[in-house]
């Protein structure tokens, strides 16, 4: 894009005093302004609180502990249950088992 020199300036100022004319453009320039001052007021609130968040998410990942591998149920699943209750019913009929033997009658 080539610069521009004094004879573009003078013309672009010739247009906007023809298309504003005199007594609008210094209001319109006061106006411009503003919109610039309220524009770059608002994008650096934005930028802060993009930055205010990012801060408080590495806060927040920095803080929470990793979940531990794999956490046991609070209560033993059906199978875990069934397998329990048929090995302790195995372990009752062994306890069992001798002590019928040696009740029963002995032949002499």
């Amino acid at each position: 894009m080539p610069n521009l020199g004094p004879m573009e300036w003078i013309l672009i100022l010739l247009v906007l005093i023809l298309l504003f004319g005199a007594k609008k453009l210094p209001d319109t320039a006061k106006a411009l302004g503003q919109s610039l001052r309220l524009f770059k007021k608002e994008t650096s609130k934005m930028s802060d609180e993009d930055e205010a968040k990012a801060t408080t998410a590495r806060a927040e990942a920095q803080t929470v502990a990793p979940p531990p591998a794999q956490i046991p149920p609070a209560t033993p699943s059906v199978d875990e249950r069934l397998r329990a209750l048929e090995e302790e019913n195995r372990r009752l009929r062994e306890t069992q088992q001798p002590v019928s033997s040696q009740n029963e009658p002995r032949s002499n």
